[in-house]
This record gives C-alpha cells, sequence and structure tokens, in this order.
C-alpha cells in the first residue's frame, strides 16, 4: 500500500496508529509512505527494522496530530480576527423585494395569510417568516 503521507492514514495519532498496526500486523499488508522512505514495511523486517519503523511511526503520528492541532487553532485564530474587523461569511443575503413591506404590513394586520404573504413576495414561508422576524427587530432599533 503506498500513501502519500502518514496523516492519511487517520485524524489523530491513536487512529494513524490503529490503521498501521491493523494494516501490517492483523492484514499483513506492507505500507509505503512516499514522503518519508524509513517508513517502508517491505524492508527491515527483522526485529531491529520493525523496531526502528515502530519509533519512527509513534514519533511522525504525533508530529502530524501536533500539526493539524496547530492549524485549527490557526486557523480559529484567523476567522475570529476577521470577525473582529467585521468582515462577514456566506454569501450576501438577497435584497428584500419591493413589495415586502405592503404585504408584511397586510400579513401583520391579518388580511393575508402568511402562505399567501410568501407567495406575493416570492420566498418560501420559511423565509417569509425569518426575514420578517430580521424587519420587526430592525424597525425596534
Amino acid at each position: 500500500l503506498y500513501i502519500k503521507s502518514i496523516d492519511r492514514l487517520g485524524r489523530n495519532y491513536a487512529e494513524i496508529l490503529e490503521q498501521w498496526r491493523f494494516l501490517t500486523k492483523e492484514k499483513g499488508i506492507d505500507i509505503v509512505v512516499l514522503d518519508m522512505p524509513l517508513l517502508d514495511t517491505r524492508r527491515g523486517k527483522d526485529l531491529l527494522g520493525t523496531f526502528l519503523s515502530d519509533i519512527v511511526l509513534q514519533v511522525l503520528s504525533f508530529v502530524a496530530e501536533n500539526e493539524r492541532t496547530n492549524i485549527r487553532q490557526r486557523q480559529a485564530e484567523g476567522i475570529a480576527a476577521a470577525k473582529a474587523k467585521g468582515i462577514r461569511f456566506g454569501r450576501p443575503p438577497k435584497p428584500l423585494p419591493e413589495n415586502f413591506h405592503s404585504v408584511y404590513q397586510r400579513w401583520k394586520m391579518g388580511e393575508i395569510t402568511g402562505t399567501a404573504a410568501a407567495k406575493e413576495c416570492g420566498m418560501p414561508l420559511a423565509t417569509f417568516r425569518y426575514r420578517a422576524e430580521i424587519y420587526e427587530k430592525a424597525k425596534l432599533l
């Protein structure tokens, strides 16, 4: 089995070790890690070779998990910094239809149902209710 990097075997240290042991010990599969020639189970089948391979595997698995943790932390910090600057995520909301205010007023007074109001505005009922809630909050500010 050829794999590009040791971290392709699992999401964390324990998972990498578990997959490695399962494939090499239980299934008898040779593994070649392309970016780490020391992790090649085709050679070094003696006790010393297995020992060295296990040590390198332990160290690299730990490093891979540590790197993944650092990446997640930096990503979270970047997102927090962007939000602090006022950067918004996701697609921008669609503008309200021009008739929304009048339809909203009629719906609020009970002249039409929510389904009819949503249909007049050209949106699903859940979206109409959501936008109406935001509209009400904006009017209170």
